[in-house]
């Protein structure tokens, strides 16, 4: 049990502060390099999601409290924030690479994108830490 929650926490950790970091870095450099970075954010919040919930099962199976409602806003801020990477940044990403867009609006929609994630990332680590004290 103990090997699993290690494995699942560094799993967690790790592709947490590779998503947030890469999300607050394209929303202050303008959505630059958003394109070469998409899949791997995307692959980033997906282990991130799945290794929360593994967490949430492992650590805090059969309550709801304060702490649970808490980490509960954090991964709902993380859901949002993957869904606005993937369908704005996603879709200003793909009229890029067909070459239907202009770039300065393209990258205008993933800056924009990257920055509602970061904001949502913010808040999602925030929760993390107030749960610890709740």
């Amino acid at each position: 049990m103990q090997i699993a929650l290690i494995i699942t926490l560094s799993l967690h950790i790790l592709s947490s502060v590779f998503w947030a970091g890469t999300s607050f870095t394209l929303a202050r450099t303008g959505g630059v390099g958003g394109e070469s970075l998409f899949g791997p954010q995307m692959g980033a919040a997906t282990i991130a999601v799945l290794s929360g919930g593994y967490l949430g099962h492992l650590a805090h199976a059969g309550s709801f409290g304060t702490a649970e409602q808490i980490l509960a806003v954090g991964a709902l801020a993380a859901l949002v924030a993957a869904g606005v990477q993937g369908a704005i940044g996603g879709r200003a990403i793909r009229s890029l690479r067909a070459g239907t867009a202009d770039e300065a609006g393209a990258r205008s929609r993933i800056a924009a994108a990257q920055r509602i994630a970061a904001a949502l990332l913010a808040l999602a680590a925030v929760c993390m830490g107030a749960a610890r004290y709740a």
